[in-house]
């Protein structure tokens, strides 16, 4: 028995041609959604690519380009045959590729689910791809003069002052590195030559971070250096005053933006597929339903339209004993090879 058998007339059979047809621009609309965020998405990758460890986070928004892209052209050409349903002789070209064209419909159904699990799981491998990056680039913010780097101070000044944060986890990374330019240090300085001598690598390391951490509603100048220092500043105590630079690392605060743009594509793409999945059991509704006419010559004779020809656990059936078939066919054309390899 088919699995949701509805009966046609010639009426119900062109208001459905007519609403599936209807549906599959609003999918062709929704392909050309999941295109955009996906540029979208590259394209704020891109903003930040040297803070990326590695090219492994441009995979999604590609991805969403490309699943894009193929609803586009699958929808443009399903809403295509809906209106070429309206009349039989120009429906006739299209019917011996329907049923290839569902099957296609189902894979990419399957597809695009993957691509939303996608959004919602890169966030956990996109979080070691941040904090390496960003390790990576602070070490390299001093670094104006160097092919290649000239622009990772200013990317990352502009990071800070945008996503509101400082370092990697916190403010404190910078202490770990050398982020002033030796061109702007004084090695006559008996300062300078004891803080190099003072670490086994010989950097210029100190308690202070760039400006660009600095808070500008805080109400007091900004304290950037010797920021552990409390007999450098007036009427402060690091330990328990409010600083005025941003507490939170940049790993957390760009993972939070990147991490909730991907939620909400992931969100997007589970809606198209809702859509995606209606506009193709409308198409099986077409299919059948002008594949099952009383009188193929008379139009207006009744027909009968379903999901499944057979039910679901008829057709798994089916489907099973199909591959096992297959499975057989070629352990049979294999024997006979080495059969006929024997004899010669």
């Amino acid at each position: 028995m088919a699995l949701m058998l509805v009966k046609f007339d010639l009426k119900k059979r062109v208001k459905l041609a007519q609403s599936v047809w209807f549906m599959y621009w609003f999918a062709v609309l929704a392909g050309v959604l999941v295109f955009s965020m996906g540029l979208f998405f590259k394209i704020e990758l891109r903003k930040r690519s040297e803070l990326m460890d590695n090219n492994e986070s441009h995979f999604l928004p590609n991805l969403l380009i490309f699943m894009g892209l193929i609803a586009c052209g699958i929808n443009a050409f399903g809403g295509k045959v809906c209106y070429d349903s309206l009349d039989p002789t120009k429906f006739a070209k299209w019917k011996p590729m329907l049923k290839a064209f569902l099957m296609f419909c189902v894979v990419f159904n399957a597809l695009l689910f993957v691509t939303a699990l996608l959004c919602f799981l890169m966030r956990i491998p996109f979080q070691f791809t941040l904090a390496e990056g960003l390790r990576n680039g602070m070490k390299y913010y001093k670094d104006t003069d160097t092919p290649g780097r000239c622009y990772m101070k200013r990317t990352l000044d502009l990071m800070q002052m945008e996503f509101r944060c400082c370092g990697n986890d916190n403010y404190r990374d910078w202490f770990e590195i050398q982020w002033v330019s030796n061109r702007y240090l004084d090695f006559s300085a008996k300062e300078v030559r004891d803080r190099i001598g003072s670490n086994v690598d010989g950097q210029y390391l100190m308690d202070g971070v760039p400006f660009s951490c600095c808070n500008p509603s805080s109400p007091r100048p900004c304290i950037q250096l010797q920021m552990t220092n409390n007999t450098a500043h007036y009427s402060y105590d690091h330990y328990t005053e409010e600083l005025n630079v941003w507490k939170r690392g940049c790993r957390d605060a760009l993972l939070s933006y990147y991490g909730g743009m991907m939620n909400t594509i992931g969100a997007l793409v589970l809606l198209v597929i809702m859509l995606e999945i209606a506009v193709t059991i409308g198409m099986q509704y077409v299919n059948s339903s002008l594949s099952t006419l009383a009188n193929p010559e008379d139009p207006e004779s009744e027909s009968e339209g379903w999901i499944l020809e057979k039910t679901v656990k008829e057709t798994f059936t089916d489907i099973m004993d199909k591959m096992k078939a297959m499975g057989k066919g070629g352990k049979v054309e294999e024997g006979a090879e080495a059969g006929v390899a024997t004899v010669s």
